[in-house]
C-alpha cells in the first residue's frame, strides 16, 4: 500500500434519494481535488491505507455507525476522521457520531468547513497518519546500556510497543566491540591535514562499518549508542559514524538516550528530516536564545563540515557542522509519552567557540518564555533540532497518542 494513501468510505441513510446523493458525492469530492481510493459502504479493508475519511453523506446515519464500530476497531486503533460537507443534516449526524466516540474513549475529528480548509486538514492528517504507520514496527537498537549520567533518561519498553508499534532491541556493547576487532581499518573518502585528526580517520571509519553490520544483523530502523564506551575500548568515537548513517536515513544517537532516539525517529517519520540531537550550554532567558552543541550532527543537514577531535576526551574524529540560518523546530519527548516539548524558532548563527562540543547553534525562541521550559521542567538534557516550522504536525501526532 503507498505510504501516504487516502481511502473513502461512505455512510448513508436509505431514506435519501440515491442519483441525488450521487451526485453530491461526485460534487463534493470532486472540490477537493484529492488522491483517493474510493470504497463506498464496503469496509473490508478499513485500516490497510495511511488516511481513512469516512464520509458522512447524510443524516440517520448513526445507528449504521454504531453497527459499523466493533469491526472498524477491530481493523484500526487510529482516531476516527468524519468527512462531511453539511447536505441533508450530514453534520448533525456526524456530531452525534462524535460525541458517541468521546463516550466511549475514542478518539476522532470531523472535517467539514471550505474545500481549502478540509484539504489543509486532510493533507495535515494524511502526513501524521503516515508517520504513525511509519513508526509501527520500527526496531530502534539500544546498543550499551543508557549512559550513566542519563539519570532521568527512562524509557517504558512495553508502552512504546503497545502505543506505537516501536520495538527496543537491547544489544551488548561487546556485541559491537567482536564487529569492530573483526572489520579491517579502511580510509573513509574524506581526509584531513591534522596528523591526530588524520591518524584516527580509519578507526573512526571501522566503527561506522561495524555499527552498518549490527544495523542489518538486527534489522534495525536506527539505534542509540553508548558512545563514550568506544573512547576507552578502541580509543576512538562514534561522531564521524554518526554523521554519516543519520545522512543515510538511519536513526543514529548518542550516549544511549532512548527518549532522543524515540524523539529522532518520530522527526524522521513525520517530516522524512533527519534532527540534531543536542543539549544546550547557555540560555538566555530575557532574548529567547539558546546555544546548542554537540560533537556529531547528520551530514545531509550540514551546508558545510569540518573534522575536529572529540571535545571532551580530545581524541578521535568529531563534526563541526555548519548550516544555513533559518527556521527550526525544537522537539523532545519523555520515553513513557507523558510529557513533550515542542517550539519553533530561527536559527541566528552556527559558530566554533572553543570549551564546547564542535557543532554549536545559537537559537532564538519566537516565543522566549518557552525558555523558562529548560530552567523549570525540562525533559532531559537532550533535545531534538531539525530545519522549518513544524509545531503543528508534532502537536498534531502527539494528540492522538493522549
Amino acid at each position: 500500500m503507498n505510504d501516504k494513501s487516502i481511502a473513502i468510505y461512505t455512510l448513508t441513510s436509505t431514506l435519501h434519494n440515491v442519483q441525488a446523493i450521487e451526485a453530491d458525492t461526485q460534487q463534493f469530492l470532486s472540490s477537493l481535488n484529492l488522491h483517493y481510493t474510493f470504497r463506498g459502504a464496503d469496509f473490508s479493508d478499513y485500516g490497510t491505507h495511511s488516511l481513512h475519511l469516512i464520509y458522512v453523506r447524510t443524516g440517520g446515519t448513526e445507528g449504521i455507525f454504531r453497527q459499523l464500530l466493533p469491526q472498524l476497531r477491530s481493523q484500526s486503533k487510529r482516531p476516527f476522521y468524519l468527512l462531511t460537507s453539511g447536505h441533508s443534516n450530514s453534520l448533525a449526524a456526524s456530531m452525534e457520531i462524535l460525541s458517541f466516540l468521546r463516550q466511549q474513549q475514542i478518539k476522532g475529528e470531523i472535517i467539514h468547513g471550505t474545500p481549502a480548509y478540509m484539504v489543509s486538514r486532510i493533507t495535515l492528517l494524511l502526513q501524521v497518519e503516515a508517520a504513525c504507520r511509519h513508526l509501527d514496527g520500527t526496531r530502534l537498537g539500544i546498543v550499551g546500556e543508557p549512559s550513566d549520567w542519563l539519570i532521568s533518561s527512562l524509557y517504558d519498553s512495553k508502552l512504546l510497543k503497545d502505543r506505537l508499534g516501536l520495538e527496543l532491541v537491547p544489544i551488548g556493547m561487546d556485541e559491537l566491540l567482536g564487529i569492530i576487532r573483526e572489520t579491517p581499518e579502511t580510509q573513509p573518502d574524506i581526509t584531513s591535514d591534522v596528523p591526530v585528526i588524520s591518524n584516527a580517520l580509519p578507526g573512526a571509519h571501522r566503527i561506522y562499518k561495524s555499527l552498518k553490520i549490527l544495523l542489518e544483523r538486527h534489522r534495525l530502523q536506527g539505534f542509540t549508542l553508548r558512545c563514550f564506551d568506544l573512547l576507552s575500548t578502541v580509543h576512538n568515537t562514534g561522531c564521524l559514524a554518526l554523521a554519516r548513517l543519520n545522512a543515510e536515513g538511519y536513526v543514529a544517537g548518542c550516549e544511549g538516550d532512548v527518549p532522543a532516539m524515540l524523539s529522532m525517529q518520530i522527526t524522521r517519520s513525520l517530516t522524512g528530516c533527519s534532527g540534531f540531537q543536542a543539549n544546550p550550554s547557555t540560555i538566555d532567558p530575557e532574548k529567547g536564545e539558546l546555544l546548542f552543541a554537540h560533537c556529531t550532527i547528520p551530514l545531509d543537514m550540514v551546508q558545510r563540515y569540518e573534522l575536529d577531535t572529540h571535545f571532551e576526551s580530545g581524541i578521535g574524529v568529531a563534526i563541526r557542522g555548519f548550516i544555513d540560518k533559518g527556521p527550526v523546530t525544537l522537539f523532545k519527548l519523555s520515553g513513557d509519552l507523558s510529557r513533550y516539548f515542542v517550539a519553533e524558532g530561527q536559527l541566528l548563527r552556527c559558530q566554533a567557540q572553543p570549551g564546547l562540543c564542535r557543532t554549536q547553534q545559537v537559537i532564538q525562541l519566537n516565543d522566549p518564555a518557552q525558555t523558562t521550559y529548560f530552567l523549570n521542567a525540562p525533559i532531559g538534557n537532550h533535545h531534538i533540532i531539525l530545519p522549518g516550522h513544524h509545531r503543528t504536525l508534532f502537536e498534531q501526532l502527539l494528540s492522538t497518542l493522549e
